[in-house]
């Protein structure tokens, strides 16, 4: 598999066998390889770093890059260059606010399996659900790895590192959510779909108002396109009500006070509205907190992603996301990319609709 900096480092290695570049000549600079080869000025600028490090070229501070003085034999030298080993092997990121067994360990696994059948080596770097780290974590990866597999953090505002990468052509798979209106590769669950099937599930079941509870949507658009297709299940029948200020199941603001906020704010909901018989929590453990605070009754409490028994939790009816199928087609269209292959903008995985066990 051609990656993009090799077809540089080929070309560059041919002028050099051929006499087109000599020793002491000047290399032509990263934007001017990014121009020629239409690639992003990272990639231009990994080329030089490998040819760097096999000895062809050097880089001067301030003038530029050009060729040794002393040129080693071309003779055997094959792209890719091995005289760096870290470099031999395919190397992808994965980057990720964090994991649950209510989702995220089996993509994380997913993910690793298939980067192991494709020979390519895994990092993997949590964020912590913070916007700061995230923009840390893609700055500081993407001058070691060949790709990044990203796992956006719930924020109101997109990370402007992940976007810097995305335009300059840095190959990049982000999963579970997607920057609308950004042209960048996304693998996903149809959220606005999974969401209506749920609802519509509720509503044969003779739930006439539901409420769907949920930190602020702003700008995650996994959040906003649950909460499209809740709405869009109650064209002809039923009633929606909606709670979505909620914010202590976010990463950073799990904290005794947020907790009992939120709880109280359940309660006064419950209270205000005591039509509302089902309600449709955006992630487990949102559903495990609204559970709580009804303190059971004849409520109905559905969600995404329930893991049930496996944990000890309470089983829900919750849309069941294929977290197998989104970590192999994350590597696959991340791999894809780099063999300079047109991907998909987003590309959405099955889903369930599972009962639950009582």
């Amino acid at each position: 598999m051609a990656l993009l900096y090799e077809r540089i480092c080929a070309h560059v290695l041919e002028q050099l066998r051929r006499g087109a570049l000599r020793p002491g000549d000047r290399v032509p600079s990263e934007m001017e390889l990014a121009a020629q080869f239409a690639v992003s000025r990272i990639t231009s600028k990994r080329a030089l770093e490998v040819l760097r490090e096999a000895g062809l070229v050097e880089r001067v501070r301030g003038k530029g890059t050009f060729v040794v003085r002393r040129l080693p034999d071309l003779t055997d030298l094959t792209v890719p260059l091995r005289s760096n080993p870290r470099r031999d092997a395919l190397s992808i990121a994965y980057i990720v606010p964090s994991m649950s067994e209510a989702f995220g360990l089996d993509l994380l696994n997913t993910i690793e399996e298939r980067c192991a059948e494709h020979g390519a080596h895994l990092v993997v770097r949590r964020t912590h659900g913070r916007q700061t780290d995230e923009e840390k974590a893609v700055d500081s990866l993407v001058a070691t790895v060949d790709g990044l597999i990203v796992f956006p953090v719930y924020g109101d505002f997109y990370n402007a590192s992940l976007l810097r990468q995305v335009l300059d052509g840095f190959p990049v798979v982000l999963v579970d959510r997607h920057l609308s209106g950004i042209p960048v590769s996304a693998v996903l669950t149809d959220n606005v779909a999974a969401a209506r099937a749920l609802t519509e599930r509720l509503l044969d079941q003779g739930h006439e108002h539901i409420a769907f509870v949920s930190p602020p949507p702003v700008n995650t658009s996994s959040i906003e396109d649950r909460l499209e297709g809740f709405r869009s299940a109650f064209a002809e029948r039923g009633q929606p009500h909606e709670l979505i200020n909620l914010r202590s199941t976010l990463p950073g603001s799990t904290s005794t006070e947020s907790v009992r906020a939120d709880m109280d704010a359940i309660r006064v909901f419950r209270d205000q509205r005591p039509e509302v018989t089902a309600y449709f929590a955006c992630e487990y453990n949102l559903a495990r907190m609204v559970d709580r605070a009804l303190g059971g009754g004849d409520h109905v409490v559905a969600c995404f992603d329930s893991p049930g028994d496996s944990i000890g939790g309470p089983p829900y009816l919750h849309v069941r996301q294929n977290q197998t199928e989104m970590g192999r087609r994350a590597v696959d269209l991340l791999l894809a990319q780099l063999r300079s292959e047109q991907v998909p903008n987003l590309s959405y995985v099955p889903f369930e609709l599972i009962d639950a066990q009582t």
